[in-house]
């Protein structure tokens, strides 16, 4: 009775202070995330300005590398012609085929040998010699298989994706916790709920992040598809463009590779905050 009568005592904004904390909590969960984006364009933007000062002084001729007042201008000249409209749409339908068709073929290949040691002694060793070689070695090939047109675009690009995705779903299968594999043994579960409810999400962060992969790699594979024989598309507008020295045009395409670059690795982030929201390293809780 007497620690109540204290307690009631005590005066209010002691009593309220314990309900402001998980608030105040919430604003730094809130406010530290957007520090930290605005604090990662520092220096992008720093980098941009000083290129764009040495430009204009000229420290740096056009020749070389055109100031970004320059690269922006011609990025609005093209785009009102619509042909750098039509260029980029045309490389990311390419890629997203080429993505579509990669994945579709290492995400099950990579759970068949994550799960079965015979389909990795049958599979896995071929797999690693092909992923070794490199994409300019096997470009003539390809060329005689499916000439310059968009199968051999579609196909390098499905062939950069497959490696990262295959790979990482197999080793998430791997490394699932063997203590949770028990639990789900002495629960009772069928083999089936053990994969539904224990593997495939344990090896789900693995999985994600060899999309973040694949999705770099496409690009890069595109690049290289594109500089032979193309008609359209980015790469093709960076070959034009250097045929006629047009640097401040070559300078636009690698800025669109980048872009979309940052775009896909965003929207990758958002795919794994929202599938991990469970996991402690990727839900609000870890963030």
């Amino acid at each position: 009775m007497a620690h109540a009568e204290h307690t009631a005592s005590l005066p209010l904004p002691v009593l309220a202070g314990d309900r402001t904390q998980p608030r105040a909590r919430r604003r730094r969960a809130v406010v530290g995330p957007h520090l930290f984006i605005i604090l990662s364009w520092i220096a992008p933007v720093l980098l941009v300005v000083v290129w764009e000062v040495l430009a204009q002084t000229g420290f740096v001729t056009p020749q070389v590398l055109p100031a970004p007042s320059k690269v922006v201008r011609t990025a609005f000249k093209l785009a009102t012609t619509g042909s750098l409209l039509e260029d980029l749409g045309t490389s990311l339908l390419r890629a997203a085929a080429g993505f579509i068709i990669g994945g579709t073929i290492a995400f099950p290949l990579g759970i068949l040998v994550g799960f079965s040691r015979l389909a990795e002694a049958l599979v896995d060793r071929s797999v690693q010699m092909v992923r070794a070689i490199p994409f300019l070695a096997l470009l003539p090939l390809v060329i005689v298989w499916f000439g310059v047109g968009e199968g051999q675009k579609i196909f390098l690009v499905a062939l950069g994706v497959a490696f990262p995705i295959y790979i990482n779903t197999t080793l998430g299968i791997r490394q699932v916790d063997p203590k949770l594999m028990e639990l789900g043994r002495v629960q009772g579960l069928s083999t089936r709920q053990m994969i539904t409810r224990i593997i495939l999400p344990g090896a789900l962060p693995s999985i994600l992040t060899g999309v973040r992969y694949s999705l770099a790699t496409a690009w890069l594979a595109l690049v290289v598809a594109e500089t032979i024989g193309a008609q359209a598309g980015i790469g093709f507008l960076a070959m034009d463009a250097r045929e006629f020295l047009r640097t401040d045009v070559v300078v636009l395409t690698i800025v669109i590779y980048a872009l979309i670059g940052v775009a896909a690795d965003s929207v990758a982030r958002l795919l794994e905050r929202r599938l991990l929201a469970w996991h402690p390293n990727f839900g609000g809780a870890g963030r």
